[in-house]
């Protein structure tokens, strides 16, 4: 099997656009509903905080769409031209129709998102951090904060370090699950 590299394509499981959009969805609302609760028990016990932020373990909206941007932004450097831009769109419409909502109006939210992780991530690029951030400004965690960071209006170093190895277990393996499937036309 010296050559086996050459049809490795062959051995991959077969998945159509839609097949891995359902799969992402159903398994990032798995993920969130089951992680979200563990995040903010993390936050609310952090001791870098001068009081806990009492977050509600059922508020888990802006964490989801913090999740599902970033994870939908490593799509195209996984997928082929033509295929990240269907997946993309699969996966925002599966979502909308989740929550009851217009396909235009999830995918429109989700730019909102990952313009804004882009935004506070600047000059950085790495994902993980963008992710902690987000968490951090959209659940206002600002002004549980020593007065001089709260100041400086940036997480507290620690914080933010602890919190991104949590982040970072929301990130899909992309690259994993191209190894191991391949997409084809429905």
């Amino acid at each position: 099997m010296r050559y086996a590299g050459l049809f490795s394509w062959m051995t991959k499981k077969k998945l159509t656009e839609e097949q891995v959009a359902t799969y992402f969805v159903d398994t990032t609302f798995e993920t969130v509903e089951n992680g979200w609760p563990e995040v903010s028990s993390f936050l609310n016990g952090c001791p870098g905080f001068e009081q806990s932020p009492a977050l509600d373990p059922e508020d888990y909206g802006r964490f989801l769409m913090i999740i599902v941007s970033a994870n939908i932004q490593m799509i195209p450097n996984h997928f082929d031209s033509g295929v990240d831009r269907q997946v993309i769109q699969r996966i925002c419409s599966k979502f909308a129709r989740a929550l009851d909502i217009a396909p235009e109006t999830f995918a429109g939210k989700v730019k909102q998102y990952r313009a804004f992780m882009k935004q506070i991530n600047r000059p950085s690029k790495n994902l993980g951090t963008a992710m902690t951030r987000a968490v951090f400004y959209k659940y206002h965690l600002n002004q549980y904060q020593d007065a001089y960071f709260r100041d400086m209006n940036t997480p507290e170093p620690n914080i933010q370090r602890e919190l991104k190895c949590l982040m970072n277990h929301f990130l899909w393996d992309w690259e994993a699950f191209t190894e191991s499937y391949r997409i084809v036309p429905a």
